[in-house]
């Protein structure tokens, strides 16, 4: 029997197009069938964000997450398609926090634990142990740091690992083994997936969890927008009567 295996598990926020040369096969076996004849085979088609389209050829499956959606061609070169992968896993890291902090501040908020502002009104609270303008340049010079020392990585990979390119030697603390995937005891106390080129599953995880962050923070923006609320007192109003408090009666409500 000749098995054909056509792809593998892959994803992506990239194109889509019915092209022959970007299905993946590859033959795993070939056995003649006790007393000849002819040889079935077996097709198992690629995993992809809308079954039955072929995924685009510079999405093979290799990336984390890679499910061949790509309907603006933006991966289509490689050098960008390195940087979009990057920026997509960056965006959901800051997502993943943002979801967090609003959903615990807002916790705390709601119960009277805490008094605390609604969390789009949080950047123009006044804090008794700086000013506004001392956080806001302290802000530019850390994330400034952090994010040059990103590039720098993202150009030359390992660079930022090496001796000497950090102060006070942390950069071992710091050491990945590909961009964008950082390691040490500061960023990977836990241990998890030190080999990175085979840690597909953790890699797979993050992107997942990523992306649904930035879905729920595209939900927080216009939650907010609408009901000038935020989503802990929403989810509070849609339980108090789910039939009649959805956001269908929300939307309606707020335009007319």
């Amino acid at each position: 029997m000749a098995v054909v295996l056509r792809g593998g598990i892959t994803g992506g926020f990239l194109h889509h197009r019915r092209d022959a040369s970007s299905v993946i096969t590859r033959r795993i076996s070939s056995v003649k069938a006790a007393g000849g004849g002819i040889n079935p085979t077996v097709a198992v088609e690629r995993a992809t964000w809308l079954p039955g389209l072929n995924p685009p050829p510079y999405l093979d499956g290799n990336l984390a997450g890679d499910y061949g959606f790509d309907p603006l061609g933006l991966g289509e070169d490689p050098e960008s398609l390195k940087w979009y992968v990057q920026a997509e896993l960056v965006h959901s890291r800051f997502a993943m926090l943002g979801v967090a902090g609003i959903l615990f501040t807002d916790l705390l908020r709601t119960t009277g634990i805490r008094n605390l502002p609604v969390w789009y009104e949080a950047g123009a609270v006044k804090f008794d142990f700086a000013s506004t303008k001392t956080l806001i340049v302290v802000q530019f010079l850390l994330m400034g740091f952090a994010e040059t020392k990103r590039y720098m990585d993202f150009v030359s990979p390992g660079s930022q690992a090496k001796e000497g390119s950090f102060f006070f030697g942390i950069e071992a603390a710091l050491e990945g083994l590909e961009p964008g995937y950082p390691g040490g005891p500061l960023l990977n106390p836990l241990g998890l997936a030190k080999d990175v080129k085979n840690a597909h599953d953790w890699k797979l995880k993050e992107i997942k969890n990523g992306r649904l962050a930035m879905m729920a923070m595209l939900g927080f923006f216009v939650q907010a927008s609408v009901t000038h609320t935020g989503p802990i007192d929403n989810l509070v109003e849609h339980l108090s009567n789910p039939w009649h408090k959805t956001i269908i009666q929300t939307l309606f409500t707020s335009t007319s």
